[in-house]
């Protein structure tokens, strides 16, 4: 049963792009119940304006749209704004179109049908993660690779790096507690916000993984900074004091 949530933010808004009109209104229903205020775009290419211009706390995306899709939509988003949280809400549910999504910048992925509170303990993720200051001072120093939080960006040897706000929280986490095992469950908690960490159902901490390496590790087919323990989890690597 749907409860009303009194804690949800105030002024928090969230733009819904999506061309199916009951599941459209029915999601702006939804949010409005839940506390939060929520605009309708039916096409990628106005929803993509307003993405970029509204001022929005959160973007609910469908891919299959009119006009321009949902993957060049989220690319694009990520092409001017890097923090702007971004929710895949889709019927495309293969391996590959998942993938696709979140290596584009997406910080979660839905797949349609979907459960009401299902959706929203996912929104509510996002946008406490989004709400967390990144530490302005902090940087990580491995070797060649130098990644500044504040900015989101880095270098590896002579080669820049960009990175989403997503990408630079795992690495923060990371680097925090580096030299030891971070379970995927912990990662779910404290980096993606969910409550029930353990019993979520996604790939999205993977993918995020391996998108990082591409970027931070020379061969990310043999990484040698962030590794994954079977069974234990993933570690980021100081090599031998380059800290």
């Amino acid at each position: 049963m749907l409860e009303k949530n009194d804690k949800s933010p105030a002024g928090v808004r969230i733009l819904i792009i999506e061309d199916e009109i009951a599941i459209a209104e029915g999601l702006v229903d939804l949010c409005e119940f839940k506390g939060f205020s929520a605009d309708h775009v039916q096409d990628g290419i106005s929803g993509l304006d307003r993405a970029l211009k509204g001022a929005y706390d959160l973007v609910i995306l469908d891919l299959m749209l009119p006009g321009m899709d949902g993957f060049t939509v989220c690319n694009r988003i990520r092409e001017k704004d890097r923090e702007l949280p971004i929710i895949i809400l889709s019927a495309k549910t293969s391996e590959q179109d998942i993938i696709e999504g979140l290596s584009l910048g997406a910080d979660d992925y839905i797949s349609k049908p979907f459960s009401v509170e299902t959706l929203f303990a996912r929104i509510q993720a996002v946008l406490r993660r989004a709400r967390k200051t990144i530490d302005p001072t902090d940087e990580l120093v491995i070797g060649n690779l130098r990644v500044r939080f504040r900015d989101f960006v880095g270098s590896r040897g002579t080669e820049e790096l960009q990175f989403t706000r997503k990408e630079i929280e795992i690495l923060e986490y990371l680097w925090k507690f580096r030299d030891r095992a971070i379970p995927r469950h912990e990662l779910l908690h404290e980096v993606w916000g969910y409550e029930n960490a353990e019993s979520v159902d996604t790939r999205t901490v993977d993918i995020h993984i391996t998108k990082l390496r591409k970027k931070i590790e020379e061969d990310s087919s043999r990484p040698r900074i962030l590794l994954t323990l079977r069974g234990e989890g993933y570690q980021l690597r100081s090599m031998n004091g380059h800290d």
